[in-house]
């Protein structure tokens, strides 16, 4: 992980925490009778010290794969693979933002929506990804129109454009899943890359059209964890947080 996260991504991750101190409350807002009301708040689901949001998919603990470093989230492959992580909570309109630094040649996912269920071993079974890619290195990156490359709902929308940074270097994910305008889309550090519906004819085509057809539970469910994948490759995150968003 020295290489991972170096000198440079250390003093990144330093600016990043004097960015972070802002207040991450919302400003308020009227409603219909003049009383004041707060907007969507902020919630921490990694601050780098601990993973109390976090356990294994299918499990109450932690795998040990995943550990802190650096005030980041480290997955180092080794021993048995499926050690996926869900959030301890589920959500259903959301936004998710986080910060992710894959090693050269990695492939990893942020997934939404999972259903925990033994009859489904995998967390990908039922929860739609966005793709964690090195786009230099990894053969993803090479097939399926750019829809594996980072940034893609995968097997199904591609980016606009890449805006990734470099394996080894942090790229900024937002994912914004609200199912009230049934939109989804990806800002990759900054930029809009990825909008797509959640429901409806449109995403029956989609799914229809990809690897999940004949999966049974795949997109199924509007509310779930967040996940985070194991696809045996060395891969962090950190600044992870997520609001619900308020009708």
């Amino acid at each position: 992980m020295k290489t991972l996260l170096s000198l440079s991504l250390i003093v990144a991750l330093t600016a990043s925490c004097q960015n972070n101190n802002k207040s991450d409350l919302s400003m308020t807002k009227e409603d219909a009778s003049g009383q004041t009301t707060p907007q969507e708040e902020w919630l921490t689901l990694f601050d780098g010290t601990n993973f109390d949001q976090w356990r294994g998919y299918l499990s109450e603990g932690m795998p040990e794969a995943w550990s802190i470093q650096d005030s980041a989230m480290v997955f180092t492959p080794g021993g048995q693979g499926g050690q996926n992580i869900i959030t301890k909570d589920v959500f259903y309109n959301f936004e998710l933002s986080l910060e992710w630094n894959i090693a050269p040649g990695g492939n990893s996912g942020i997934f939404w929506g999972v259903i925990e269920d033994p009859a489904y071993p995998e967390a990908y079974q039922s929860g739609p990804e966005i793709q964690v890619l090195d786009n230099a290195k990894h053969p993803d990156a090479f097939v399926g129109e750019g829809t594996h490359t980072a940034g893609a709902l995968y097997d199904m929308i591609a980016p606009s454009a890449d805006f990734t940074n470099p394996a080894g270097s942090w790229n900024h994910c937002v994912l914004r899943v609200d199912h009230r305008i049934n939109k989804g889309l990806v800002l990759m550090n900054g930029n809009q890359i990825v909008e797509f519906p959640l429901h409806g004819p449109e995403w029956a085509e989609m799914v229809a059209q990809s690897k999940f057809a004949d999966w049974p539970v795949f997109g199924k469910s509007p509310k779930g964890h967040i996940g985070l994948q194991d696809h045996g490759d060395q891969v962090a995150y950190r600044n992870v947080k997520v609001k619900h968003l308020i009708d």
